[in-house]
Formats: structure tokens, C-alpha cells, sequence
């Protein structure tokens, strides 16, 4: 879906309505506004970021490798109809619509931090469910240790496949037990509104634990596996981007520290500030890698 400007909920508009949600509204935004969602306790406190630099401000190579291009090049894509095909250790293998996996009378709101590999942050306010609601909905099989991603495959839709930059499609992938965290979750919204093109439409991944490039947009399929699968940027280059890519500020990028980030929106010399373990949520995910390495792990 294209979203017009004069469509999108303003940002001061959508923070006044949080400030009603805190004293005990039950939904984020009426029908009016397009999607509603539960408000979720996962959410961070922080002041989102505003929908203008959500939208664009963003990697998403199969538009372009510029962050303002997959804004200006993502039109292309047609989000509807769509569904993602569900395959390998599950019990109900098929092709699922969106609509199904992700129904609007599930959504919650998880206002979360995105902390990209490149050391620049934002918060956004995502709506989408867990996604370990969408894997029983599969059912999974008691041998399935791992769950494989990808990205659609159609250079007519995504004109930066035409180059190779990667080798498309896009692929990520989780352990089981990241999978089904309470924090990571399938989004089909942000705002209150559609997710836009540009930011994965018409559903995405989302980690916060993890560098940006994990949260994998416009899935078309899930894999249940036994095996760690191949994921895009560790193929391209495993000695920069590991399979686990947890956010880690004691294990610097071979080409730049990981201990400090940028907060776009916030100037191009203010904003740095001081990058957190797990990107802020090790409470909730520290013991999934009790331990483990997270310097060989990384």
C-alpha cells in the first residue's frame, strides 16, 4: 500500500495519544487510523522516532543502497496479496495470507530500539504479534532446532536485485529459542499505520536484541530446520556479520567501534551516546546465551 503524507499520523498527534494510553486507554488509535493494537509492556519508555525519519532513513539493498532510496524506490513493490509459505519441521506446512498469520484483532504495539550494525539508532513503534504465535499456529516439530527467513525473490518489484550485491534473496535466520522470545515479533505496522514499503512491507521480522540487519523485511517464506542456516551478510562476509549479530558494544565491526551509537534525529554531532549490552533488553534475553562466547559467538 502507498501511504500518502496526509494520511500518516502526526508525531506530536500519536505521543498525545500515548499519554492517554498511560492513563489506561485500551488501543493505540480508533479505525480511523487504520490498525489497532493492544499496548504491550515489552515497550521501551523513549521518545519514538519521528514517522518521517522511520520511514526514510533506512537500509533495504533490494531498493538501493542509499538510506533515502528505498523511500524513493519502493513503489514498486506490491504488497497485496501476499502470503508466506511455512515449510520444513512443522505440522501444518502450507502457504499462510498475512491476514491470517498476523490478524489485526491480534496486533500489539512494541515501541522498541533498532540499533543498526553501522552504529546508528532509532525507536519505533511497531505493531505486529509474537512471532512464536505464528510458528504454532504451524506447529513445531520437536526436532526443529532452527528457523530460516527469506526475502521475495523479483527484481520487476525490487530493482536493486538487478545488481549483485548480495546473493538474493535475502536470507536470515534465528535459533528456535531466539524465535520464540516474547520479544521478537512479525510487524505489519508502525505508527499506527500500514507498513510502509520502504520499511518491509507487508511483513518484517523484528529483534531488538539484535543489529537491524536480522530483522529480515517482506518475508515470503519460514523454514523449520535442524541445521543453522546460510543468512545474507555472513555469506557475504563471515568476518564481519556472525550469525548471532547480538548487539554488543565490547566486540567492535573490524572497521568501526561498537561502543557508542548515533541517535539519528538527534543532529550530526549530538545524538552519540553510549550502546547498551543486548541493545538495552539483556534482562529479558541474556540467558538464551548463558555460557556462550558472544566474542567467538558473535
Amino acid at each position: 500500500m502507498k501511504l500518502k503524507w496526509s494520511e500518516v499520523t502526526p508525531e506530536a498527534q500519536y505521543l498525545n495519544r500515548r499519554v492517554f494510553l498511560a492513563a489506561g486507554a485500551a488501543m493505540i488509535a480508533g479505525p480511523a487510523f487504520g490498525l489497532t493494537g493492544k499496548p504491550s509492556a515489552l515497550s521501551t519508555d523513549e521518545k519514538p522516532n519521528s514517522f518521517d525519519e522511520i520511514t526514510n532513513y533506512n537500509n533495504f539493498y533490494e531498493f538501493g543502497t542509499g538510506k533515502t532510496d528505498p523511500a524513493q524506490n519502493a513503489g514498486s513493490l506490491k504488497p497485496q496479496p501476499w502470503s508466506v509459505r511455512i515449510d520444513g519441521m512443522v505440522d501444518r506446512p502450507g502457504s499462510y495470507g498475512v491476514e491470517d498469520l498476523v490478524p489485526e484483532s491480534a496486533l500489539e504495539e512494541r515501541i522498541y530500539r533498532l540499533r543498526c550494525v553501522e552504529a546508528w539508532s532509532m525507536i519505533i513503534p511497531w505493531l505486529g504479534v509474537p512471532l512464536s504465535s505464528v510458528l504454532n499456529k504451524a506447529g513445531v516439530q520437536s526436532g526443529a532446532k532452527y528457523v530460516a527467513f527469506q526475502t521475495l525473490l523479483d527484481p520487476e518489484q525490487m530493482p536493486g536485485q538487478s545488481y549483485r550485491i548480495i546473493d538474493w534473496p535475502y536470507r536470515e535466520g534465528l535459533r528456535l529459542d531466539e524465535a520464540m522470545h516474547p520479544l521478537a515479533i512479525l510487524a505489519t505496522g508502525l505508527y499506527g499505520k500500514v507498513l510502509p514499503n520502504q520499511n518491509g512491507a507487508p511483513i518484517r521480522l523484528v529483534v531488538p536484541w539484535k543489529y537491524g540487519f536480522k530483522s529480515i523485511k517482506s518475508i515470503v517464506s519460514i523454514t523449520l530446520t535442524d541445521q543453522e542456516p546460510q543468512t545474507s551478510w555472513q555469506m557475504l562476509q563471515a568476518n564481519e556479520y556472525g550469525f548471532y549479530a547480538n548487539v554488543n558494544p565490547q566486540v567492535d565491526h573490524p572497521r568501526w567501534s561498537q561502543a557508542t551509537e548515533r541517535r539519528i534525529g538527534a543532529g550530526l554531532f549530538g545524538g552519540r551516546q553510549e550502546t547498551l549490552m543486548f541493545n538495552g533488553y539483556g534482562d529479558q534475553v541474556a540467558s538464551l546465551y548463558a555460557g556462550m562466547d558472544l566474542k567467538k559467538f558473535y
